[in-house]
């Protein structure tokens, strides 16, 4: 039974890196990629903020190699995709908290963290150190808000619960399950 819990948990990640990568493109520009946001928030929630972190560095790493995209697909993902595990936990399965901790740790942390990243190993000029801030927070509030609705949906009809029980087990399901009113 472990095993498979084990497998299933795999399996899921390498779906949600798989999608995360095909999807990224989508409303892409250099600083704004809202899919990623999506797909944080919706990886934090479904399996928590470990395997939030490890889904967003493997996308990053993957569209770096593959897409020629610059550093920022890591320093735009890494921050918010752990605080928003993080928050939802802390807030015993708040959708909002999720959605809240990728702004923050992309908006504002990551968005900060890119400026020395981009001006200094990627060789970049002219940035200040707020620059990736309002694109950042445009993206992840883009990405945030679809998340927010796919995840309310998923609530509403159960479906969120189901999925977090055969990812994590009943019991930690119940402490972190956001009750629908």
């Amino acid at each position: 039974m472990k095993n498979s819990k084990v497998l299933l948990k795999m399996v899921t990640l390498a779906m949600f890196v798989a999608l995360g990568v095909v999807i990224s493109p989508i409303l892409r520009v250099e600083g704004m990629c809202p899919m990623a946001h999506l797909i944080n928030i919706t990886c934090a929630v479904f399996m928590g903020p470990v395997y939030a972190l490890i889904c967003a560095v493997l996308i990053g790493i993957i569209r770096m190699m593959t897409m020629g995209i610059p550093p920022l697909a890591l320093t735009g993902a890494v921050f918010g995709a752990t605080l928003s595990g993080i928050l939802y936990k802390v807030s015993k399965g708040k959708i909002i908290a999720a959605v809240l901790g990728e702004i923050i740790g992309t908006g504002i942390i990551g968005a900060i963290v890119s400026y020395p990243v981009m001006t200094y190993l990627w060789g970049k000029e002219g940035l200040t150190l707020f620059f990736y801030v309002p694109s950042f927070i445009m993206g992840t509030l883009i990405g945030g808000s679809i998340a927010y609705l796919l995840l309310k949906r998923l609530a509403a009809t159960g479906m969120l619960r189901k999925i977090q029980d055969s990812l994590n087990g009943t019991d930690e399901v119940k402490k972190n399950t956001e009750k629908v009113s």
